[in-house]
């Protein structure tokens, strides 16, 4: 492994002499600068692994360059060797504040400058080995947990669709509300993995469906009062499948599960719940799954053309959904509209 010494020193003499002990010293390349300040531009530029630098010399001093290299991104364990004539206690205690790490006196004494340089040349090599390492490893579990992820997400997926199968609702309903709670939530300002939480989980929001008899969940007709509290239960059903996970994903699936059909105003269900009492998640994807059911076509009903389901939207704010949450889905209505376009159902008639 080559290492870069970088050499700042105002004496050409005293350049000339250590480039030449560091030139019998293995693979260390010797970088030399007679003023601190290109010393300091250089370092800024390619770092270094090893630097000697002269107390006494013009502004800014061995002092001053030392406390703006250690400033430096990746310079911060560098080993620096202070070379001195000054033997003053404060002195080096100034220069040890700074970032010093060791230092010489002079006149140089070869053997003592050969024998430091090469420690501190096998520090670097060691610090740099272990971050190759860290580096390694870091990669590996990166790609360990990618696999993680992708398996999770292909388990929830497979997940949503068991509820589908079993509802007459498309695979490509899914995919448009997730996208659009994904664009409520980015309006919202939230967190880019908070958005990306409420994308991958919304589409498990009625997965408690798998609880609910065809007879019920099937019916095409208006649903009798036993029949609608039946139907309400899969928003608890679903909580109950999806909490107590060590997932995060899934976590958030059944706050949404259960949190979705609760209205702004107090009167949704299952806990009647108002407001900022409804998990932010619910608030979000009820307003993305309403208007998505309102555009698309069901067998017991045609689908909405757009500027009706908006009109139905709006007419609702602060009743059925989160004002704010209707705020930023119109701020971005033509990506609304795109959405819808890239992933409409064939059979869907909405304009």
């Amino acid at each position: 492994m080559r290492l870069s010494a970088v050499i700042v020193d105002d004496s050409d003499v005293n350049l000339l002499l250590f480039k030449h002990l560091i030139a019998r010293l293995e693979d260390i390349e010797a970088i030399c600068f007679k003023a601190s300040l290109d010393g300091l531009n250089w370092c800024e530029a390619h770092g270094a692994d090893i630097v000697v630098v002269d107390y006494m010399m013009p502004a800014p001093d061995g002092i001053e360059f030392i406390r703006r290299f250690r400033q430096m991104r990746g310079m911060s364990d560098v080993p620096v060797i202070m070379v001195t004539a000054n033997n003053l206690v404060e002195t080096r205690y100034q220069a040890l504040q700074a970032g010093a790490t060791d230092f010489l006196t002079k006149p140089i004494d070869k053997n003592e400058f050969g024998a430091r340089v090469r420690n501190m040349a096998a520090l670097r090599r060691s610090q740099k080995l272990i971050a190759d390492r860290a580096a390694l490893l870091a990669s590996e579990v990166a790609a360990a947990t990618k696999t993680i992820v992708e398996r999770e997400l292909e388990t929830i997926f497979r997940l949503s669709k068991a509820a589908e199968y079993r509802d007459p609702e498309t695979g490509r309903h899914l995919l448009r509300m997730a996208h659009y709670s994904r664009l409520i939530a980015a309006g919202l300002k939230l967190a880019p993995e908070e958005q990306q939480l409420i994308f991958v989980a919304a589409p498990m929001h009625d997965i408690g469906k798998v609880g609910i008899r065809d007879e019920v969940l099937l019916k095409p007709g208006r649903l009798s009062g036993e029949e609608l509290t039946e139907m309400r239960l899969h928003a608890s059903i679903g909580h109950d499948i999806l909490c107590g996970s060590t997932s995060l994903v899934l976590q958030a699936a059944a706050v949404i599960a259960v949190s979705h059909h609760e209205k702004f105003d107090g009167s949704g269900y299952p806990y009647g719940l108002a407001g900022e009492e409804i998990h932010l998640h619910g608030r979000i994807v009820a307003l993305a799954d309403v208007f998505d059911a309102l555009t698309s076509s069901r067998p017991y009903k045609n689908a909405w053309g757009m500027d009706q389901a908006a009109a139905y939207i709006r007419e609702h704010s602060g009743t059925h959904f989160d004002p704010a949450c209707v705020a930023v889905f119109f701020d971005a209505w033509d990506q609304v509209l795109e959405i819808r376009h890239n992933y409409g159902d064939k059979i869907d008639g909405a304009s």
